[in-house]
């Protein structure tokens, strides 16, 4: 798959996230294999009136590069206005915003509401493209609601306007995330367009990830929420398709020195008071599965100091190696077992 100077076989990409993909979790992931990144969407009024929390968004440094930025808004000019602010930031290509379906972003006319409007979606998308001369992609969802899929019908407006590839979620904005995501439309759309068309929508493990490419041809796969306090999905998503199999699996001490390493760049990019506290969403998923971790959750998303919460998360990793020599690990041994084997059955 080519877009502007990147080219690359069945790449795997970090989706862009709100609170999510910010330059601590962007890091971690690159680290673990993920071949680009994007940032969380950004605000393009936000971007034009030179919001400090915004511009922040789009720092990123070279150890993330390729690295996406991802802007949002419902206006020809203010996203016009907003690519050019982006491109000064040097992002390998910019991202447009159409498939957000948060009340916040597409109760304002922006994300997925422009799948009801695919002409002002196409102008705007034109605007972007011709505002800069980096390459300008889109991503977006299938449709409004299961009445209204009209992605086929999209994907040559959006060509015509000159994307160099889009990304497409299998589901409708009604749907959010709940249900399945339906890879047979992203098949569907696979067929219909002529740029590389990037895949997302549960993708779990390494297994989903090799299974999407299987099933929908896509030319990439992104990976959203299977990769929150699980950037390994990286490491194992690429051992997959390159080698057929994955002979890694992250143990508890991969975990808790993930969780620690994350902590700590939060700490350091945004100061203790929003490093602590923004953390304090991926611990579950880092740690999901150990013994009493519940427990354990519990004191550090109340622990205000990350100095103290390093260090329970140290006491913990201690306490994790007397509950393997006393054998009982074997709950979390099974747990990783017959979660792989949903996956497998998948």
């Amino acid at each position: 798959m080519q877009i502007g100077s990147f080219d690359m076989a069945r790449p795997v990409m970090l989706a862009p996230m709100e609170d999510v993909t910010d330059r601590s979790f962007r890091k971690l992931c690159k680290r673990f294999g993920a071949d680009v990144v994007y940032t969380e969407f950004i605000s393009a009024e936000a971007l034009r009136r030179g919001v400090e929390k915004s511009l922040r968004k789009m720092r990123f440094d070279t150890d993330e590069e390729p690295a996406v930025i991802q802007i949002f808004g419902n206006a020809e000019e203010a996203m016009a206005e907003a690519a050019v602010i982006a491109a000064e930031a040097g992002p390998s290509w910019i991202d447009i915003n159409f498939g957000c379906p948060a009340k916040k972003v597409a109760g304002k006319g922006a994300g997925a509401a422009l799948l009801k409007e695919p002409e002002k979606m196409a102008r705007i998308t034109a605007a972007v493209v011709k505002a800069v001369s980096l390459p300008v992609t889109v991503k977006t969802r299938l449709g409004w609601d299961r009445d209204s899929l009209n992605i086929l019908d999209i994907v040559p407006r959006l060509e015509d306007a000159g994307i160099a590839a889009l990304a497409i979620h299998g589901r409708t904005r009604s749907e959010m995330y709940k249900g399945v995501a339906d890879w047979e439309w992203i098949t569907r759309v696979k067929e219909k367009a002529t740029v590389p068309v990037i895949a997302n929508g549960d993708i779990w493990s390494a297994l989903d990830a090799a299974a999407m490419f299987a099933q929908t041809s896509a030319d990439a796969i992104m990976i959203g929420r299977g990769a929150i306090g699980n950037p390994f999905i990286f490491r194992q998503a690429r051992e997959l398709l390159d080698t057929g199999k994955v002979s890694w699996q992250p143990d508890y001490h991969d975990r808790i020195a993930a969780a620690i390493e994350h902590l700590k760049m939060s700490i350091e990019y945004k100061g203790e008071k929003y490093g602590n506290l923004e953390m304090r969403r991926h611990y579950a998923t880092y740690l999901k599965g150990l013994p009493r971790v519940s427990q354990i959750r519990n004191q550090i998303v109340r622990e205000d100091q990350w100095e103290r919460t390093v260090e329970i998360l140290q006491s913990y990793e201690v306490a994790c190696e007397g509950y393997e020599r006393e054998g009982r690990l074997r709950d979390y041994a099974e747990f990783i077992n017959d979660h792989s084997q949903r996956l497998i059955l998948k």
